[in-house]
């Protein structure tokens, strides 16, 4: 005869010691919940509550400079120190590890340095500067240091105002009157792109597509080069000048602009008579762009003080960091692991910011791992809810900052309602809608 007897195993529901959480075995039968939508609305409020209450997303700042930091430059892989250059000449190399300035040179060029780059394997770095050179140093991951010396120095006929490396080939473009692409091993540059404009602002070689360079000019153009063929091949002019540009790391064809109107376009090279998204948080200028390593977001550090960081495709700023003595930011970076913001102002500090405000810094037990994904999920799942969209909105911003802000917010919708009203009284098909992704946009070149 067979009997069937309930039987059940300590081990299954009791922890490894006195001092673990017993198991609790739950039905997940909705009938048998039927208030666990308002249970789950009330802990992701909760949720967006506590994530205000954590957000100290400053680091530290890193101290040294005694002019301006005017660029700054971290090689593409794990555990890469920073370099940075001031206005006064000197180049800083600092380890991300400890926190701390482990190198400096004085006097690495004659008067601003204008840009700084690193290779992809992290062994060399290149600078720019006012001397109308780029110098090429040896650089030691290891011990933190940079040769007392230049290893080369390329010398150019005009001011370069920018340098980037390629993210494969032993090369680099500097940009100044025209854009050169360098050899390492070469004295003249490899090809030389002209395209009617005065002087171009900066340059960046493409991840994905390495035969690309996308730069902005001071009339205010973004030109498209390509290597292969040695020419230009696009060239879109906007109403105000870019000041950098970015490219997203996972998507080749997408780049970023930070533009004088305190807005940040996206593009796609393959459709340039209308930008992709528009960025527009800003109060003033935006003067830098940088993307993270998995190209969801990127950060921008502007005239106002200010530096945001933003999801790729998204109009509206999720995080905005600023200091009661931080001045305009000059450049912006993350860290090769995407969970650290670092930017450089004209007080002379280099500053480490969370990119996730309210992440903890440390060790995570699995328990605390799985908590935070369950009230991420419920802040995604209830994000439309009026209450919980209103606390993850609201920051506290500088009083200059939100006055400018409000400002520009009443000139838009003044400018809203006076286009409604001119279509409305017009001949019907005389006035066209402008499209907001395509007003800053005059005209295409091919």
């Amino acid at each position: 005869m067979k009997i069937k007897v309930l039987q059940r195993s300590e081990q299954d529901y009791l922890g490894a010691t006195a001092s673990d959480i017993t198991r609790q075995f739950r039905n997940a039968d909705p009938d048998l919940h039927p208030f666990e939508r308002a249970r789950e609305y009330q802990r992701a409020l909760k949720a967006v509550k506590m994530e205000k209450i954590f957000a100290k997303p400053f680091v530290k700042a890193l101290e040294g400079h005694t002019d301006s930091v005017k660029c700054m430059a971290i090689a593409r892989k794990e555990a890469a120190p920073l370099v940075t250059g001031s206005c006064d000449g000197e180049l800083r190399l600092w380890n991300m590890q400890h926190l701390r300035c482990g190198f400096s040179v004085q006097k690495a060029h004659e008067g601003f340095v204008r840009g700084v780059t690193v290779s992809p394997d992290g062994r060399r770095m290149f600078s720019c500067g006012d001397d109308k050179a780029a110098k090429l140093w040896q650089l030691n991951v290891k011990e933190c240091k940079l040769s007392e010396q230049a290893q080369e120095t390329y010398h150019m006929a005009y001011i370069p105002g920018a340098i980037d490396h390629h993210w494969q080939k032993p090369m680099f473009v500097t940009v100044g009157d025209t854009v050169d692409v360098w050899d390492y091993n070469r004295s003249s540059p490899l090809s030389s792109f002209e395209w009617g404009c005065e002087r171009v602002i900066t340059a960046r070689f493409n991840p994905a597509e390495p035969a690309l360079v996308a730069s902005t000019a001071v009339d205010r153009s973004i030109g498209l080069y390509d290597l292969r063929g040695n020419s230009a091949i696009r060239k879109v002019i906007l109403k105000m000048r870019s000041n950098g540009v970015c490219w997203n790391p996972m998507r080749p064809m997408n780049f970023t602009v930070a533009n004088e109107d305190c807005s940040l376009y996206s593009f796609d090279m393959r459709k340039l008579n209308a930008a992709i998204y528009r960025h527009w948080d800003h109060v003033m200028a935006v003067l830098d762009v940088s993307y993270s390593p998995n190209g969801q977001e990127f950060v921008s550090g502007s005239y106002d003080n200010t530096i945001r960081l933003w999801a790729h495709d998204s109009q509206r700023s999720r995080e905005v960091y600023h200091g009661k003595r931080m001045q305009r930011v000059m450049c912006c970076s993350f860290t090769p692991d995407g969970r650290f913001v670092v930017s450089g102002s004209e007080d002379t500090n280099v500053r480490v910011w969370k990119a996730k405000a309210d992440q903890k810094l440390g060790v995570t037990t699995p328990r605390e791992k799985r908590a935070e994904a369950y009230r991420e999920t419920l802040k995604k799942k209830f994000a439309r809810m009026p209450e919980i969209n209103r606390i993850k909105r609201h920051r506290h911003t500088p009083k200059m900052v939100k006055s400018l802000g409000n400002k520009r917010r009443i000139m838009r919708e003044a400018r809203a309602r006076k286009d409604t009203n001119r279509i409305k009284h017009s001949k019907p098909g005389t006035v066209v809608h402008e499209p907001m992704k395509k007003r800053p946009i005059l005209k295409e070149v091919q």
